[in-house]
């Protein structure tokens, strides 16, 4: 199978996180807001959530696009099992790195909505991962992602890498 086009990356980015993590979140933001007072503290934690999250999530999504022959999203999946990079650590760090971009914007923008919000996204990807990827990477990929799974976490990484 031909492996996506640049177009379709950029797509599939500015479809899923962009409205993940960009129009919910402002949306949320106009809506709810100020939990805490203003605390720069926060702020800089925020912004460091942020900065981790955002590289936590680029790594997996540079792999999907050059090494894998898929895009980010469900309806251009990869083509390869990826167990290399940040895989070795854990199942699913594109998601846990935009949970540290919510858990950073909320943090940043003083922002209970946004937590909320983090929250719920977490719940729904958790749900998501266990009935429908889950059982779609094993019809895919069969014993070598079984053994995967059962090797390296949904969410929490490992301390050592999987070497599978």
């Amino acid at each position: 199978m031909k492996s996506p086009s640049n177009w379709a990356h950029i797509r599939d980015i500015l479809i899923l996180p962009g409205i993940v993590c960009i129009v919910i979140p402002f949306a949320l933001y106009q809506i709810h807001s100020k939990p805490f007072p203003d605390s720069d503290v926060l702020k800089y934690l925020g912004a460091t959530i942020f900065a981790i999250g955002l590289i936590v999530w680029a790594i997996p999504v540079y792999l999907f696009w050059k090494m894998a022959g898929g895009t980010l999203a469900p309806w251009v999946p990869t083509q390869k099992l990826v167990i290399y990079g940040p895989f070795r650590y854990t199942r699913n760090p594109m998601i846990t790195g935009v949970l540290f971009i919510l858990l950073g914007e909320a943090l940043c923008l003083n922002a209970t909505g946004v937590l909320i919000w983090t929250i719920w996204f977490f719940f729904m990807n958790t749900m998501y991962f266990i009935f429908k990827e889950e059982p779609s990477m094993t019809r895919r990929f069969g014993d070598d992602y079984l053994k995967y799974k059962a090797n390296v976490p949904r969410w929490l990484p490992r301390f050592t890498p999987y070497r599978g």
